[in-house]
């Protein structure tokens, strides 16, 4: 801190913006991982990530395709006997199953990632404020020296 030098664009930390900078200084949150403080995955969650990824796959997609088209093709047709005939009741049957179980586990997947990027973002707004304070302390600081090295330049004169 400037002490002792009379700039008049010097600009100083509020006492507020001390704080904080102190405040961020101890939390140190750009060495903070995102991830810190988080309890491991439960199996709950695990699977609730391995079912989004793997539904949310071209692969699933088609699978899933190739398995609608055979089951069509197979009651159409008359294979095996026509186990589930023309409107494919039991076709909508196994979708709306599908479809009641993949959503809402889906959505927790989908919470517990917003979670982490609502975390993420606290962190990153932490390491932007730390890193404008410390440069605003900076330009303070060089102010100071600027301020010292024109005086000292107004004595030899």
């Amino acid at each position: 801190m400037a002490q002792g030098t009379s700039a008049p664009a010097l600009e100083c930390l509020t006492a507020r913006e001390e704080i904080e900078l102190e405040h961020l200084r101890k939390l140190d949150p750009a060495h903070a991982a995102p991830a810190d403080g988080q309890l491991p995955l439960t199996f709950p969650e695990r699977l609730a990530d391995a079912l989004a990824t793997e539904v949310g796959s071209w692969r699933f997609l088609l699978l899933q395709s190739i398995f609608f088209a055979a089951w069509i093709v197979a009651n159409a047709a008359g294979w095996i006997g026509a186990w589930d005939p023309y409107p494919f009741l039991l076709l909508d049957l196994l979708l709306s199953f599908q479809s009641a179980y993949t959503a809402p586990i889906i959505m927790m997947s989908q919470n517990r990632q917003s979670s982490i990027d609502r975390q993420r973002a606290i962190s990153e707004y932490e390491i932007n404020l730390k890193a404008a304070l410390e440069l605003k302390l900076l330009h303070q600081k060089l102010d100071a020296l600027a301020a010292k090295l024109d005086g000292m330049e107004q004595e030899k004169m």
